[in-house]
């Protein structure tokens, strides 16, 4: 059987996909930008009918139709390994907790700890010609999701960048029990914060103290974005990228040509990275981009790796 048959054998739609899921069962929603959307639809419309669904995700970056339904917390828990706005507000509503673990330790935590999942659903990019479902800006944990789930349900998002990877960042289609086609929009949109009189005055001390060859590693916030733009702007070059998160600034120095990986000893001349979001422009150009190296983050944010480099 080719890939091809493969696939349209394993396509089906949201509304048959979801019904898989039980109450009582554990499910896995993905990561960030890669969170479900039209298998989320369909199981906001079929949760009411469930009890006692324990899902795991983190920082989510758009509303879930799940959470819209009446009483969720009736139905459903929402078990979150790192949680952003949209997840702080629903503790308030009873139905969503953190998890406490470090990141690094994810991937292990699924294959060593988490023994019952039953069914993981997330967004994928298009198959490629080899049969593979690149994991998109988010290489993260979702390969040890993979192995330890009973079901694994991809929503393909022809508009998710395929992030190159060098190990982990892509399901082969004989992993995957079903398929399903969504409308495929846009990954959402992380908006860049606005650095304050006081973020330049500091972002301007910790810019004097790179030099030429460093790596760098930036995160989400005004302070960061001031120094990625300082940095742009700045005299330094041949810098290299190892970071946790892969966010707006980083684009702006590569493009202002302060990046190249010449002089790091581990991956040279890749931009390391385990998940990304922020806007339009660096999804653009995480697409398919070779010098961009999407790996699972119990490699990205090892303390061997780290400290080696």
């Amino acid at each position: 059987m080719s890939f091809t048959q493969e696939y349209q054998k394993k396509l089906t739609t949201a509304d048959e996909a979801v019904k898989v899921v039980k109450s009582g069962d554990r499910l896995e929603y993905g990561w960030c930008v890669t969170t479900p959307v039209a298998l989320d639809e369909a199981l906001a419309k079929r949760m009411p009918d469930l009890e006692n669904i324990q899902i795991h995700g983190g920082i989510v970056m758009r509303p879930l139709a799940i959470t819209q339904i009446e009483n969720p917390a009736d139905h459903f828990t929402w078990n979150s390994w790192h949680m952003g706005g949209l997840e702080r507000k629903a503790i308030s509503k009873g139905f969503a907790y953190y998890s406490p673990l470090k990141y690094s330790e994810l991937p292990r935590y699924y294959r060593e700890n988490i023994k019952h999942l039953n069914v993981a659903m997330f967004q994928v990019a298009p198959m490629d010609k080899h049969g593979f479902f690149n994991f998109g800006p988010n290489a993260s944990h979702m390969m040890a999701v993979c192995e330890v789930a009973k079901k694994v349900i991809v929503e393909v998002n022809k508009n998710l960048p395929v992030c190159q990877g060098g190990f982990e960042h892509a399901i082969h289609i004989s992993k995957v029990d079903m398929i399903i086609e969504g409308d495929n929009p846009m990954p959402a949109i992380l908006p860049a914060p606005t650095p304050s009189e006081v973020d330049m005055k500091v972002a301007e001390l910790i810019v004097e103290e790179l030099k030429d060859g460093c790596c760098i590693q930036l995160g989400i916030g005004a302070m960061p974005t001031a120094v990625g733009s300082l940095i742009a702007k700045s005299n330094l070059k041949d810098l290299s990228v190892h970071s946790e998160m892969y966010v707006d600034s980083f684009v702006e120095m590569a493009k202002a040509g302060k990046v190249t990986g010449a002089h790091k000893n581990s991956n040279r001349f890749r931009q390391v990275f385990t998940f990304a979001a922020g806007g339009k422009e660096m999804y653009e150009y995480l697409n398919n981009n070779p010098e961009i190296m999407a790996a699972p983050v119990d490699y990205v944010n090892d303390i061997r790796t780290i400290s080696s480099i």
